[in-house]
C-alpha cells in the first residue's frame, strides 16, 4: 500500500488575513514529514528515535496527536469556548503509547488524517479569530495566530528526532531565527543568565542573552549546532565557549 496525502498542501492558498507564512511552511514541512515516513518499514518504524524511550512509532503518532491537540485550540479560539489542546498529560502519554504500537499503514494513515484536519482548520479558520487568545499546553497564553508556527517547529525538531536523515541543517533557513527565539525563551527563569552569538544561515551574526539582560558567559557557534543543544539533542560539542548545564527541555 503506497502512502499519499488526500491532498497537495503547497496548493492551497490560505484565507486573507491568516499568518499565510506560517501555514504555507507547515504544509511544506508536512509533505518533508511524508516523504520521511514514507520510507520507513515495519522495522524502522519500531526503531529506536533519537528520543529516550521512544521508537519512531511513538514520534510519529505525537505528531499526529499534536495536529489534533493544536485543532482543539483553533476550535476555542474559533468558538470562544474552552476546549484545552490535551485532555490531561497523562491521556496524552497514554494516546501517543497506545498508538505508537499500531501496525505501520495505521499509523502512517493517522498522521495523513491528523495533518489534513489541521490543514483544513487553518484553512476554514476565520480571519478575525487569530486575535484569539488561547491557553497553550504548557500554560502560557497565546494568540490564535501563533499556533501555526508551534505546528512548525513540532514538525521539524520531531523530523529530526526521528533518525531518518533529516537534521538540524535541513532547517528552513527563513526560521531559523523564530526557532532560536523560541528555544531562548523557553529558559527564561530556569538557568544562569548568559549569551549565545549565532551564526544565521545568511552568514549574518547574533546575539541572544539567555534569562537576562547581560551575561559574563558566552557561548557561540552555527544555528544548526545552537538549536540542537538548547533543544537538548546534542551535547553541543560542536559550540565554542564554557556550556553551562541546562534543564530539561519542555
Amino acid at each position: 500500500m503506497t502512502y499519499t496525502p488526500s491532498t497537495q498542501h503547497t496548493s492551497v492558498p490560505a484565507p486573507r488575513g491568516v499568518p499565510d507564512r506560517h501555514i504555507n511552511a507547515v504544509r511544506e514541512a508536512t509533505d518533508v514529514l511524508y516523504e520521511t515516513v514514507e520510507e520507513l518499514d515495519e522495522a524502522a518504524m519500531r526503531g529506536a528515535s533519537l528520543l529516550p524511550g521512544w521508537s519512531r512509532g511513538h514520534v510519529i503518532t505525537h505528531l499526529a496527536r499534536n495536529a489534533d491537540a493544536l485543532v482543539n485550540l483553533l476550535t476555542w479560539a474559533k468558538t470562544g469556548v474552552e476546549h484545552q489542546a490535551y485532555a490531561s498529560r497523562a491521556d496524552r502519554d497514554a494516546d501517543i503509547e497506545e498508538g505508537s504500537r499500531r501496525i505501520l499503514q495505521v499509523i502512517k494513515a493517522d498522521l495523513d488524517s491528523a495533518c489534513q484536519r489541521f490543514d483544513a482548520a487553518c484553512r476554514e479558520f476565520p480571519a478575525h479569530a487569530w486575535r484569539s487568545e488561547v491557553t497553550a499546553p504548557k500554560g502560557q497564553s497565546i494568540p490564535a495566530s501563533t499556533v501555526p508556527l508551534f505546528r512548525l517547529r513540532e514538525i521539524w525538531i520531531h523530523l529530526i528526532d526521528l533518525n531518518a536523515g533529516v537534521g538540524f541543517g535541513d532547517l528552513p533557513a527563513d526560521f531559523v531565527e523564530e526557532f532560536l527565539d523560541d528555544a531562548v525563551e523557553q529558559f527564561e527563569g530556569r538557568v544562569d543568565p548568559f549569551s549565545i552569538e549565532v551564526t544565521l544561515p545568511d552568514g549574518s551574526q547574533r546575539i541572544w542573552t539567555v534569562n537576562g539582560p547581560t551575561s559574563r558567559n558566552s557561548v557561540s557557534g552555527s544555528a544548526s549546532a545552537v538549536l540542537g543543544w538548547l533543544t537538548g539533542r546534542t551535547d553541543g560539542g560542536d559550540l565554542r565557549g564554557e556550556l553551562p548545564e541546562l534543564p530539561d527541555w519542555i
